[in-house]
């Protein structure tokens, strides 16, 4: 399998005052390859969010690599990761983050603008990405005419709007019921046996192993350990020395 991402020995570390420093991410070494279903999983404060951050080009590593496809993007610009990631990366957020003020329709549509997509070409692929979604009858309904299960569907349907190499879902079911959280993490089940690559960031182990197929386990910045799941069966592929 081709491999998408790869970070390689990134470090991330926040300044604060000449003397006081905070190591968020420490020699930090991940590989994402297409079709994968992969897990980022740790307490807050573990620095899963750092690395979310870093895995979709919303920031640049102090120290180390991070490959995109065969390119390096560690020292690009930040419009020129703007551009990257609207390409190459959909985000699925916790707290949904749709525009209030915009219909479903026009949200899932609002990122192909950024991509000079045309309009007859947005709204084609918005109602596409609707009835995938099972939200076909709700492409006019604002977000605050529409349940959280059905909102955060729309935020996966927006995800897919420009056709990326990777879903990135920073906690896709923590503002949901149970119930409605499954129904989320089933369309991503979905997407995935289509061949689309996921990266879940999540602090919820139940969710990882039931879902994914291997899990990046961080502590105090570090890799912790590694576990894939192996014919039904969780095994740890490394951990730390």
């Amino acid at each position: 399998m081709k491999e998408v991402i790869r970070l390689k020995e990134v470090w991330k570390i926040y300044s604060r005052g000449e003397e006081n420093q905070v190591i968020a991410l420490k020699d930090f070494n991940l590989s994402v390859k297409e079709g994968d279903f992969i897990a980022i999983m740790g307490p807050s404060g573990s620095g899963k969010s750092t690395g979310m951050n870093l895995i979709g080009s919303l920031d640049v590593p102090t120290k180390g690599n991070i490959y995109l496809g065969k390119h390096n993007i560690s020292s690009l610009s930040e419009s020129d990761l703007a551009e990257v990631r609207g390409r190459k990366i959909g985000f699925i957020f916790q707290q949904f983050n749709l525009i209030p003020n915009l219909t479903a329709r026009e949200n899932i549509m609002l990122p192909m603008i950024f991509q000079d997509t045309e309009l007859w070409e947005r709204e084609e692929k918005a109602d596409e990405l609707l009835k995938l979604v099972e939200l076909g009858d709700r492409a006019e309904h604002y977000p605050n005419q529409l349940s959280g299960g059905q909102q955060q569907r729309v935020a996966i349907a927006r995800s897919l709007s420009n056709n990326p190499d990777v879903i990135l879902a920073d906690e896709p079911t923590g503002n949901l019921d149970t119930y409605t959280g499954e129904v989320v993490m089933k369309f991503l089940n979905n997407l995935n046996e289509q061949g689309k690559t996921i990266i879940l960031v999540t602090h919820d182990p139940d969710l990882a192993m039931k879902h994914t197929r291997k899990i990046y386990w961080i502590k105090d910045g570090e890799i912790e350990k590694i576990t894939e799941k192996v014919r039904g069966k969780w095994k740890n592929i490394r951990k730390k020395k």
